[in-house]
């Protein structure tokens, strides 16, 4: 447990083990598993789009490339326009958003007291 909190989830004191409880431990192992899944399915995709961009197409009787431009292959402008458009909230997200800022404007007790 102490050589894979220093190896694999950037530990760097051994007090930070020592504090750690079991099931924090089990959370961060497993958070890193996702991360390396996350990581394995971006070579994978990177591999995927490498080939994608050199496929082609027949044009007559030559072969032509079936992305002219890259905005062909990817159109940023696009994708920037999608992530910035407003986000429609569903029922269910409009009433955790206001149970939320019900809680978040209650004055604060502190802990013991």
């Amino acid at each position: 447990m102490i050589i894979n909190c220093f190896r694999y989830l950037n530990f760097t004191s051994l007090y930070q083990i020592e504090i750690l409880t079991l099931r924090e431990y089990a959370l961060r192992v497993r958070a890193f598993q996702l991360q390396q899944i996350d990581k394995e399915y971006r070579m994978y995709k990177q591999a995927w789009l490498n080939h994608q961009v050199t496929l082609t197409k027949e044009q007559g009787k030559k072969q032509v490339p079936i992305y002219r431009r890259f905005k062909d292959f990817f159109d940023y402008e696009k994708h920037l326009k999608e992530v910035s458009k407003p986000k429609i909230l569903n029922d269910k997200m409009k009433r955790l958003a206001d149970l939320a800022k019900q809680v978040n404007s209650k004055k604060e007790v502190p802990y013991g007291g």
